[in-house]
């Protein structure tokens, strides 16, 4: 009966995440991907039908592919592990929070908060929990790929062969594991030093529940990234802002495409780090891994290769 409950509980939270500003897959975001498709599709095919269009969208082949099939159930079955065993091996915002401002007050002495508008606070703390957001997912990515073992973990996601808006949820438990603790540290550190100088009333400036920021982020193409249609927005912006485009090239089977382009929404982590590549340097990419040892054919393989992997290059180095 437990069992029962616990699935019917989860998979009917999968619903949600149409209706859920802090998704990927939000409707809004789904909408606004489809609309910005349109321009893609009329210049590059240099045609106005519709039922052209939703061909070009929802290619078969594509939404098909064995590769798309396992997106969609990982999608699944990473939310079922998630729900399991997260809330007892993840820890969370609060506790960091309060553990912060405690040592911020031992090591700096409690000080009276500072006396700002409301709406200069609020200002503050989005554009601080952004960037430290943003610059965190992009170091974890990249270490994600700079280390051997962590690498055989994140070949999960890059194994996808087709993209498609689900494939941000193409990866293996151990990498959500990295990311799930990544997001308690990096948002218990911002409250905690926040709540240091500003107080309890930290407010985030949003739109529908999600970081102005992040809504933004999302709206503007952020389901194209995960997509065959490829939207550059011009050497100007992309020096600044990730586009699909270049994340795309993220997606290259060739490894030196496939090392670059780290980040999520700001570019300058990747020009700061060297590993910056702008959609006009590359014409067509290939999507996958090239390594003939990879096997991600199924679902069990996609789970338990890279524990496999991580094993023979331990014993090799022994």
């Amino acid at each position: 009966m437990f069992i029962l409950d616990f699935l019917s509980v989860n998979i009917a939270e999968l619903f949600t995440y149409v209706n859920d500003a802090n998704k990927r897959i939000f409707w809004v975001y789904l909408a606004s991907a489809f609309t910005l498709a349109l321009p893609v599709y009329w210049l590059s095919v240099k045609s106005h039908s519709l039922v052209g269009f939703f061909t070009y969208i929802f290619p078969k082949k594509i939404y098909t592919a064995r590769s798309a099939k396992h997106d969609y159930a990982l999608l699944i079955l990473n939310k079922l592990v998630k729900a399991a065993l997260f809330p007892i091996i993840v820890f969370t915002m609060a506790p960091i929070a309060l553990w912060v401002s405690s040592l911020m007050e031992f090591v700096f002495g409690q000080r009276s908060f500072l006396e700002l508008q409301p709406g200069t606070i609020v200002a503050i703390f989005t554009v601080f929990l952004f960037i430290a957001d943003d610059f965190t997912r992009f170091y974890l990515h990249y270490l994600l790929h700079r280390f051997p073992y962590l690498w055989e973990f994140h070949k999960v996601h890059h194994s996808a062969e087709v993209l498609t808006p689900f494939t941000i949820y193409r990866s293996h438990p151990i990498e959500n594991f990295f990311y799930a603790c990544r997001m308690a540290l990096t948002q218990g550190i911002v409250v905690g030093v926040c709540y240091y100088f500003f107080g309890p009333t930290l407010k985030m400036a949003d739109i529908l529940g999600a970081n102005v920021f992040v809504f933004l982020f999302n709206f503007l193409g952020s389901n194209l990234r995960h997509s065959h249609i490829r939207l550059s927005w011009g050497n100007k912006i992309e020096n600044w802002w990730i586009s699909p485009a270049q994340h795309q090239i993220h997606h290259s089977n060739l490894p030196q495409f496939q090392h670059s382009n780290f980040g999520t929404a700001l570019a300058i982590w990747d020009r700061l780090f060297n590993t910056h590549t702008l959609a006009s340097t590359v014409n067509e990419v290939t999507f996958g891994i090239a390594d003939k040892k990879l096997d991600h054919s199924s679902l069990l393989k996609i789970y338990c290769q890279p524990f496999v992997m991580v094993a023979n290059r331990i014993r090799a180095k022994r």
